[in-house]
């Protein structure tokens, strides 16, 4: 089950995942801050701080700072922006930085043997 702590759930450390979009099945999409990544044995999806896309209060939330618990049997997908993925790099600390890899040129040449097999399907 999620640790609401910040534990072992989280690759990021202590923190919360702040913006991820959740779509409910049925619903417009909400947006929230989880306590740390959905492990695959967890059956629900532990969050704060929940507010429509536009940023207002949902209805259904009498305040949006409790903790929510939704199951995942009720979320068609989890949303997390990619600038959410990582913790944003300290100055001067090459440990916490993460490289983009440049695609080389073999990455973008076509496969014949591949594109031949496509084209006799």
């Amino acid at each position: 089950m999620d640790d609401p702590s910040g534990g072992s759930a989280n690759p990021q450390g202590s923190g919360l995942i702040r913006g991820a979009v959740l779509h409910l099945l049925n619903e417009q999409p909400i947006v929230a801050d989880l306590f740390g990544y959905p492990a695959p044995a967890d059956v629900t999806l532990v969050c704060t701080n929940v507010r429509g896309t536009t940023g207002k209060r949902p209805v259904w939330a009498a305040h949006t700072g409790s903790t929510f618990y939704f199951p995942w049997a009720q979320i068609r997908f989890l949303e997390i922006p990619s600038e959410r993925i990582a913790p944003p790099p300290v100055p001067g600390d090459p440990g916490t930085a993460i490289a983009l890899r440049e695609p080389d040129e073999s990455d973008l040449e076509i496969d014949e043997d591949f594109l031949r097999r496509v084209r006799d399907v």
